[in-house]
């Protein structure tokens, strides 16, 4: 491995590691990055509730879709999965905030999954997002990661 490939390495595990520290720092942190949102994906599944996290991704995503008869598809889809009352991967909302989301189906928009995304996404921090942080692999994760950064400073 040549000197610029080593450097490249080194540089991205460091910025992997810092991401990783900052992941702490607020729960938006940890949704900016895609390593942030697998790991916490991964957490999820362990607990058997990727489902919130699945819902707001799918949110996210949705938001991005312009064509108007996609847009309507989309919604139908992703009310079906995760809002209606026993749909195959449920996401913890109320019951006024399921029928405002299905009420909003009528006239899909962006914006029709926006109260139902903020109360999983609320949940989520509120919840799993502490449990997270506490977990072994998250803090197996903080350990190596400062450990990187303070083997790469005695390094530079």
């Amino acid at each position: 491995m040549g000197t610029s490939s080593k450097l490249q390495l080194g540089t991205r595990w460091r910025d992997s590691s810092k991401e990783v520290l900052e992941w702490r720092e607020s729960f938006d942190q940890l949704l900016k990055s895609k390593n942030g949102v697998t790991a916490f994906h991964t957490f999820l599944k362990t607990e058997f509730s990727e489902e919130n996290l699945d819902f707001w991704l799918a949110c996210e995503d949705f938001k991005k879709t312009r064509s108007k008869t996609k847009l309507a598809s989309k919604a139908n889809r992703i009310f079906e999965e995760f809002v209606q009352s026993e749909a195959p991967r449920e996401v913890n909302i109320d019951h006024e905030t399921r029928e405002i989301t299905r009420k909003n189906l009528s006239g899909a928009t962006s914006a029709c999954f926006n109260e139902a995304q903020a109360k999983t996404r609320t949940l989520m921090e509120k919840d799993s997002y502490p449990r997270f942080l506490k977990s072994a692999s998250y803090q197996d994760m903080t350990k190596q990661a400062t450990s990187r950064c303070i083997s790469k400073r005695s390094h530079t």
